[in-house]
């Protein structure tokens, strides 16, 4: 099997996944305390890298390895309402011309924010939703194969950058980390990933999310679990 067919998997599996239970308990928390959730949808893209596509690696994956590969991320611009400075995936909330579709949605927003062809992407599968209490989001990843990559364009209002981040660091153990924040007298843990020296901390939901898919593949590579960084304040 190659990596495209792993990530299938990952899709087909997608109701039983482990990873973001606590984001989906916050989900129905929410709902039933009547807080009002907005949806919303993030694209998770991976592809062939750059690198390996000069070396001859086919964009459809056939033959790739997971060090073959990247997946986008964009940086929030510091004035967004929700999450400013952050890592994310592209996306955002639904609007009625997506039909109440989460793949329309991120979609679109991967094309407004980072100028992703949405007739470049093939559309795997989407993860269950999840909450992001601080903004009261319910969210859907939707899990896509970069069949035609091509160079990004921001919006300049939403988006700082956006990258393809190599998976291989990703998966590289010195990468990985265990993000601890302190709130509200409780102490709060996920996964997270520093895929270079001078890059930025990749925490929280975005986090959650591609250590599910990671390890929901078969690329894990046995890391420090106990290997923390503290995000209090950011």
């Amino acid at each position: 099997m190659g990596v495209v067919d792993d990530l299938r998997r990952v899709a087909a599996a997608a109701p039983h996944l482990g990873g973001l239970e606590s984001q989906r308990e916050r989900a129905r928390g929410l709902s039933s305390s009547g807080r009002a959730l907005r949806r919303s949808a993030v694209l998770v893209l991976f592809g062939v890298g750059e690198q390996a596509a000069s070396r001859g690696v086919r964009a459809d994956g056939e033959g790739a390895s997971v060090d073959d590969l990247d997946v986008v991320l964009t940086l929030r611009s510091a004035a967004v309402s929700h999450h400013p400075g952050e890592v994310a995936f592209p996306g955002g909330g639904l609007e009625p011309t997506d039909g109440g579709d989460p793949t329309a949605a991120a979609l679109r927003e991967a094309w407004e924010e980072a100028g992703i062809e949405p007739s470049d992407v093939d559309v795997l599968g989407a993860l269950p939703e999840a909450a992001l209490t601080a903004s009261a989001n319910l969210v859907t990843p939707v899990l896509g194969w970069w069949a035609t990559p091509r160079d990004m364009r921001l919006d300049g209002t939403e988006t700082r950058w956006a990258m393809r981040v190599g998976v291989g660091a990703l998966v590289d153990p010195a990468a990985r980390r265990t993000w601890v924040l302190e709130s509200g007298g409780q102490v709060w843990r996920g996964p997270a990933f520093v895929p270079r020296d001078d890059g930025p901390l990749v925490w929280g939901f975005t986090a959650a999310v591609l250590s599910t898919v990671i390890d929901a593949a078969g690329w894990t590579v046995p890391w420090d679990e106990a290997r923390e960084i503290s995000v209090v304040g950011k």
